[in-house]
């Protein structure tokens, strides 16, 4: 075979691709006018060209050589086959059959146009691993017809293999057919629950209503197995079959099997859960947060937490006329109200210019956008110096609060702060910056369950200003930054997020703890101060970081940091991704990994042709 005849059988398929290609490009991206019909008809003659070119360059070639280019003219004839069949379906058949054969036989229509790429994918993948396996050989003095065979039967398999993929999801997908095939177990008691089991001072009941051999019933019975052992005496768990005993099933509230009931005395907590295990899968996997909520319910008393209003907060329901709406913390309000928590407005109406309420476990006030009047100052300076406890979110374009921070050696600067380095992305500009992360904790109780994920569950405050420390400290108030910001921030003055001369970076105190030692008579004052009140707005509260920051932080306030810690969850968390990367994915995942996949297959098996012996062959013998 010589070099010359080889390189014209080349040229004529890399003249059929073109042609191919063409014919794209003039149907799918072009679609009308005159560039479809230029493209599609210089395409198709292309096509035909090259094909009459292959049989004529063929004619005066060996045996060996005729016989494989026999082999690429039968491909070339399936990519023409495929080409007619297209145009058969297209808008062009209408010439043919006066409407389109969508109209006159959809179902003939589906079939071709579901049959001519698969034919084109028969023609091209092999006619590309032929045309590799004949240039191979080129130079030598004796085509070897069984490479070229052997490379035409891998390219028809993968062509096979990847038609059959596509039918396949194509009938998954019209048939809406799935499979869970994730793993699955039932949630196990967590720290936090194991922690308000063991602090129990009364008995504590709790029914599982299952009939015998339930799995559903066997996983909640071991979780309260589990459960039990921090406080035997205390908590007692019992198994009930609500058919077998429905007096007691109506004295407690349940009517049907499937159902927990959490009793202490005369109040009861039921929830249920289900009888059949792939429908309950998502109540088993949340099992210890919904259990601890209801011995929050039952096993604590009910505390009361103010939330100021009548300054802009985000506590308010509606925005203030004449100002951007900010995101609500309605999230934040719900998330308190499962800890047990009464959640109240306080304004001028309610009495604030007057007293903080005496049942007031925390007050909260959440991104104020207007300072207090004088008396409101007030009745909270004092209701701080009996023992008060405050929960202060700020806002950059707030008011500074001096009167209140000022005595518990705080200052509220208000300017943003950015990093150029470490930010959460969210629209892809360079604003970005402004939305800080953050998973610097110390050990202070206020963010027991952040600091003993080490980091796992970074924080987010999106638009925080800066707030520090004054110094020297009052007398008596002890600080702890509970939350530092990372060490490339640095306070925008001027607000082009990025750094400039005099913009220092640093690690600016975020979240802030403070505590006054209690005076005779008096408990404790403590505060946490926030440097954003976005940092639990609705918009990052599902952020597992923020929503133990917010837990913790309402436990230390009321003196209820020894039941703080993580809850035990098995729910798979989504993956979520830009829309760059799920074009990034889509073109790894659907090109990159065949390639590779194809290239390490070229390359071992041109290994493996190398060392193998070469058998000694007649002039025109086949292997």
């Amino acid at each position: 075979m010589s070099a010359r005849t080889s390189g014209s059988g080349l040229a004529a398929t890399l003249a059929f691709g073109v042609g191919l290609l063409a014919v794209f490009i003039g149907e799918r991206i072009l679609g009308v006018g005159t560039g479809r019909g230029l493209f599609s008809g210089l395409g198709v003659a292309l096509a035909v060209g090259a094909t009459a070119w292959r049989f004529v360059g063929s004619r005066g070639a060996s045996a060996d050589r005729r016989r494989v280019d026999g082999w690429v003219l039968g491909l070339y004839g399936l990519g023409l086959l495929a080409l007619a069949l297209y145009f058969l379906q297209s808008d062009l058949g209408m010439s043919l059959f006066d409407a389109p054969l969508s109209q006159k036989a959809p179902k003939l229509a589906v079939m071709l146009a579901a049959l001519f790429p698969a034919l084109l994918a028969c023609c091209l993948v092999p006619l590309a691993l032929v045309e590799v396996a004949t240039q191979a050989m080129a130079r030598a003095p004796v085509m070897e017809t069984g490479r070229a065979r052997s490379a035409l039967y891998s390219g028809l398999g993968l062509s096979f293999v990847l038609v059959f993929a596509f039918a396949t999801m194509y009938v998954v997908t019209q048939a809406n057919t799935t499979w869970d095939l994730s793993y699955f177990r039932t949630a196990k008691p967590g720290d936090s629950t194991r922690k308000v089991v063991r602090g129990l001072n009364e008995p504590l009941q709790v029914m599982l209503f299952f009939p015998p051999a339930n799995e559903v019933g066997e996983a909640v019975g071991q979780y309260f197995r589990d459960l039990s052992v921090e406080s035997p005496g205390l908590l007692s768990v019992e198994r009930l079959d609500q058919a077998v005993e429905p007096a007691r099933a109506k004295t407690l509230g349940v009517h049907n099997n499937g159902t927990i009931v959490l009793a202490r005395g005369e109040r009861k907590e039921p929830f249920t859960v289900g009888l059949e295990l792939d429908r309950a899968r998502g109540q088993l996997q949340r099992l210890d947060q919904e259990v601890q909520r209801r011995l929050l319910t039952v096993a604590k008393p009910r505390r009361v937490v103010y939330f100021t209003a009548g300054h802009g907060e985000r506590a308010e329901t509606r925005p203030v006329p004449g100002e951007m709406p900010k995101p609500s913390v309605a999230q934040l309000k719900e998330l308190l109200r499962a800890q047990n928590v009464d959640v109240r407005p306080l304004g001028v109406a309610e009495g604030l210019g007057r007293e903080v309420p005496g049942d007031a476990a925390a007050l909260v006030v959440m991104g104020a956008t207007r300072d207090f009047l004088p008396e409101e100052l007030t009745a909270v300076r004092e209701y701080l110096s009996r023992g008060g406890r405050l929960w202060m979110a700020l806002e950059p374009e707030g008011p500074g609060f001096e009167a209140l921070l000022a005595p518990m050696g705080l200052k509220y600067l208000g300017t943003p702060l950015a990093n150029d380095q470490v930010y959460f992305r969210t629209t892809r500009q360079q604003s970005d910056r402004g939305n800080l992360g953050t998973a610097s904790f110390s050990s202070h109780p206020s963010v027991t369950s952040l600091s003993a994920m080490a980091g796992q569950s970074p924080v987010a405050f999106l638009g925080a200003g800066a707030l520090d420390q004054l110094q020297p400290l009052p007398n008596g108030v002890m600080h702890d930054i509970s939350v530092r910001a990372h060490g490339a921030t640095f306070a925008d003055a001027n607000g082009n997020f990025s750094p400039d001369p005099g913009e220092m970076r640093r690690t600016w105190p975020l979240v802030v703890a403070v505590e006054e030692p209690a005076a005779k008579g008096k408990e404790p004052m403590r505060a946490v101060v926030m440097a954003d009140a976005d940092v639990v707005s609705d918009v990052v509260l599902p952020n597992m970081g923020n929503a133990y920051l917010a837990v913790d932080t309402l436990r230390w306030l009321t003196g209820e940091e020894a039941i703080s810690g993580a809850v035990s969850t098995e729910e798979d968390v989504p993956i979520q991704h830009t829309r760059e990367q799920d074009v990034a994915w889509f073109y790894a995942t659907v090109f990159l990994a065949p390639a590779l996949v194809l290239a390490v297959g070229f390359v071992t098996t041109r290994r493996r042709g190398r060392r193998a012996p070469r058998a000694s062959v007649a002039a025109g013998g086949e292997q």
